[in-house]
């Protein structure tokens, strides 16, 4: 895995996070039936409370393909944030918080730094780029960048540069060598929250 991207579920904002895991079955439901995905496209979610969960199964310490960036599926994590982050729309601390220390782990795992580039080659032309090219990106990039969408949102992409910053910074403080940084303490399981 050599890079993260950036989603927001484009849903609504007000909810109580006691009740995002009848959002996440929603979102499940959704992606497998309209999709056709046979479960979430994404491999983490992140509430506004901080809580990560996982989408989709597989193990969060494996290199998981999701659905969650047309072309650029292969070798890369999907996290989205649950809310809907167009300009002026705050971007809670404790998601941002838990997005940088999820994306520190995953890339920590390959040593990658999360203020690094990478090159990825497209698998889809119906990405941004035509399939078999390659482009450069941030370790950490926005949906929007893989593909044309207005994901993760106006507010969310415009603080990418700090997340990425974080996540570093969690990996400078990280004692685990080589893994990186420790799976971070909010991760659930979204197979738990349906029993």
């Amino acid at each position: 895995m050599t890079a993260i991207f950036i989603h927001h579920t484009d849903t609504p904002n007000g909810y109580d996070c006691a009740d995002v895991p009848r959002t996440l079955r929603n979102l499940y439901t959704g992606q497998i039936r309209d999709q056709g995905w046979g479960d979430l496209g994404y491999n983490f979610l992140v509430d506004k409370c901080g809580t990560i969960y996982e989408g989709r199964a597989g193990g969060t310490d494996r290199p998981v393909v999701g659905s969650h960036t047309l072309g650029f599926n292969q070798g890369t994590t999907g996290i989205a944030a649950i809310g809907t982050f167009g300009r002026g729309t705050p971007v809670p601390a404790a998601m941002e918080q838990s997005i940088a220390a999820l994306a520190a782990w995953k890339l920590g795992l390959n040593g990658i730094d999360p203020t690094s580039k990478v090159r990825l080659t497209s698998t889809n032309d119906k990405s941004r780029y035509t399939k078999g090219s390659s482009a450069e990106f941030d370790a950490i990039s926005g949906h929007r960048d893989g593909f044309a969408t207005n994901c993760p949102g106006d507010a969310l992409f415009a603080r990418l540069p700090a997340i990425r910053r974080i996540a570093a910074g969690l990996l400078d403080r990280s004692t685990e060598a080589p893994s990186g940084a420790a799976l971070p303490a909010g991760l659930r399981s979204l197979q738990q929250t349906s029993h």
